[in-house]
């Protein structure tokens, strides 16, 4: 395990890096040329602990960048993982789901397994507090093209919901992965490396699914949602991701009906 210590000085450079790279991203897809296709994304999945020191300044990268992400397609996923629990603080977000999603990723990467780690697009991945680092890896997903699409579509029943989609790409290989996240969430912290503190999250991931696609570009899926679950404070974020090489080629937020 590995944490890694951050200026605070570095943290709020990061946030203004951040914050411009978005607003620049804007206004230069508004200056492309229509014969320029430009249908980048930007999945962004961090693994993160209210039990690491070092993770509150990625977080408040994140939380920087949710603010200006309307309009755009940058998905935002922040997994709690639970190899902090044992030392001290037990995150009530937590999910051993979730250490295991970044052991899996950590195959195709030669770092070790520390937190916090940001990965973007299942392809590159970044000190979660890296400002100008992910600032240039957004960028250049944003300015990108694909030649994949997802469109999800979600029927709420009392407890669940029942997802509709169409993907259309190579199914062979691919995984189509649903994740339920609450949008915000604050914790005080009574032990551990953050003892004393309040926590701010966003886009906190609390539950996660996956069916393989198996050869067809349609379909259907049901999956539980959390009894606190409202379509206000919370959102299903779905993406198409391939199992060997953990490539994500689509994403979309669900709407819900």
């Amino acid at each position: 395990m590995k944490s890694v210590k951050l200026m605070v000085a570095g943290t709020s450079l990061a946030l203004t890096f951040i914050t411009a790279v978005l607003i620049n991203n804007t206004s230069a897809q508004t200056q492309r040329p229509a014969s320029l296709k430009n249908d980048g994304f930007a999945v962004l999945e961090l693994f993160t602990s209210e039990g690491c020191s070092s993770c509150p300044p990625a977080e408040a990268l994140l939380a920087n960048i949710q603010q200006h992400v309307a309009g755009k397609p940058i998905y935002i996923l922040a997994y709690h993982v639970d190899y902090w629990d044992r030392l001290g603080w037990k995150d009530p977000f937590s999910d051993a789901k979730f250490t295991a999603r970044q052991y899996q990723y950590n195959k195709q990467f030669t770092r070790e397994v520390y937190t916090p780690q940001l990965i973007i697009n299942g392809k590159e991945e970044f000190v979660g507090s890296e400002g100008t680092a992910i600032e240039g890896a957004i960028s250049s997903a944003l300015e990108g093209s694909t030649t994949a699409t997802l469109s999800v579509k979600g029927y709420l029943h009392k407890d669940s919901l029942s997802v509709s989609y169409n993907f259309s790409g190579i199914v062979s290989d691919q995984q189509l992965v649903l994740a339920v996240v609450q949008r915000q969430a604050t914790s005080s912290v009574r032990a551990g490396e953050n003892e004393g503190k309040t926590l701010s999250h966003v886009q906190l991931v609390r539950n996660l699914y996956s069916m393989k696609l198996k050869g067809q570009s349609t379909g259907t899926f049901n999956i539980t949602l959390p009894e606190q679950f409202s379509a206000k404070d919370w959102e299903v974020i779905g993406f198409v991701q391939n199992k060997q090489n953990g490539a994500i080629n689509a994403a979309a937020s669900i709407g819900i009906d």
